[in-house]
């Protein structure tokens, strides 16, 4: 196992974004994403399993930027739904091991819980607090599961059982999130006002109720993922227009936000991924 080894895998589920160090230096690592049914394709992003043999080798930490999405993560003999997270997730990846996890669409959780999102800001609860003794058996499910395939199906039935009634509010608010996604002329929460039809103290309450972070969070975040994309991408970038591409008023604003998302500049970074 001297040569690295990295496999990531997509059913169609969208190019993985957010990940500093998308390939080990050493070692093997396996990043698979499936899309959910159709049935379920309104609240759920996307099923990821994770796994990892860096067995003989040294520990490597992975990074992720945050994305505005609850998940539901099996891993280390438990499950636990994690809320939106602030900063970057650091994890320390060791010995040979696997994590699965339920990515739901941006307000996709808030129908299961039925409680504010944002309560669940940068911590987790166990899966049982959510679903009872029911979730500690989704758990097991999964840790006794032999291969993803096997643990998407699980995670199917599990939430096609505990499948809530439609709300209105959750196709609104994923089309709000995808144009601000997509469309970088969205830059300020009156933008966001604007394609809503809402004042800002009603839409704050929504996104705190539904999203768990406020909508000048998630539009930052997706400016800042777009520019880590493009650092991956290999692009040759200048960074004060990149700024202002992005929204920034100035170059300045810019590096700081980065550097206090990832931990280091835009250049660092850059020189970083060699």
């Amino acid at each position: 196992m001297n040569q690295p080894a990295s496999t990531i895998t997509s059913t169609d589920a969208g190019q993985a974004r957010g990940v500093l160090r998308p390939a080990f230096s050493e070692g093997e690592f396996q990043h698979h994403r499936q899309l959910p049914s159709p049935a379920l394709a309104g609240l759920v992003a996307h099923y990821w399993h994770v796994a990892w043999d860096l067995r003989g080798l040294p520990a490597q930490e992975q990074a992720t930027l945050p994305h505005p999405n609850v998940h539901l993560v099996v891993g280390n003999g438990q499950a636990r739904i994690y809320g939106v997270h602030s900063g970057r997730f650091m994890r320390t990846l060791q010995g040979k091991d696997r994590v699965f996890g339920i990515k739901f669409k941006p307000g996709g959780f808030y129908p299961f819980y039925r409680q504010a999102v944002a309560q669940l800001g940068n911590t987790s609860i166990d899966v049982s607090a959510c679903f009872g003794n029911e979730g500690s058996d989704f758990c097991e499910q999964i840790l006794a599961a032999d291969d993803v395939q096997t643990m998407c199906a699980a995670a199917e039935t599990f939430l096609l059982h505990h499948q809530p009634p439609a709300d209105a509010q959750i196709d609104r608010i994923s089309t709000w999130m995808t144009q601000i996604e997509q469309d970088r002329n969205i830059l300020t929460v009156e933008d966001v006002m604007a394609i809503a039809d809402l004042d800002k103290r009603s839409l704050q309450r929504l996104f705190q109720k539904y999203v768990g972070i406020g909508p000048k969070w998630v539009i930052q975040r997706y400016r800042l993922h777009e520019a880590v994309a493009q650092v991956q991408a290999g692009k040759t970038l200048n960074w004060a227009a990149l700024a202002l591409e992005l929204g920034y008023f100035d170059q300045a604003h810019f590096v700081r936000d980065f550097r206090k998302l990832v931990g280091m500049t835009p250049g660092e970074y850059e020189k970083s991924l060699g």
